[in-house]
């Protein structure tokens, strides 16, 4: 079964993209997706070789609700910044974040959700994949900083990608 499907959830993930690129659900449209779901990761697991394990269970829903709601309160955080607060008040700071991810597909998503977080952007990872340079726009205490983005969305990634 694995050579035929090699990545499940890529497979599924791309046959619901294409549905939703589609914009309607025909027989047509459903035939076509499962066969790029299953054709795609055919062609591409030989690029694949260590793929990672990856939890799609609660601990990958937990992480995906707390980056929904994250994003909500930093959009408020954000627009109340700009409409009362003046530029010369802002904080904005480089913040240099250790990294205990392992594997590229986890730091990946972590860099991404800190870039999708308003406010923040992942901006580089050290050569060596130990550390993550991130912009905050507005931070009192870069310490705290760290550690929030540690303990709220690397430590969860740790349980997704075991």
């Amino acid at each position: 079964m694995r050579r035929l499907i090699p990545h499940p959830a890529l497979s599924v993930l791309l046959a619901i993209v294409w549905l939703l690129m589609a914009n309607s659900i025909t027989v047509g449209g459903i035939v076509l997706g499962l066969i790029f779901g299953i054709l795609l990761p055919i062609f591409t697991a030989p690029f694949w070789p260590d793929r990672p394990r990856v939890r799609f269970g609660l601990a990958a829903l937990g992480y995906v609700a707390i980056v929904l709601w994250d994003i909500v309160i930093a959009n408020f955080q954000i627009a109340w910044l700009i409409l009362f607060r003046r530029n010369r008040d802002l904080r904005s700071r480089w913040l240099v974040i250790p990294i205990s991810l392992t594997t590229p597909e986890a730091i990946t998503v972590l860099a991404g959700t800190i870039s999708l977080t308003p406010g923040t952007v992942s901006s580089d990872v050290s050569a060596d994949g130990r550390f993550l340079l991130v912009h905050a726009l507005d931070v009192a205490d870069e310490a705290a900083e760290v550690a929030r983005i540690k303990q709220r969305y690397e430590k969860r990634l740790m349980q997704v990608f075991a």
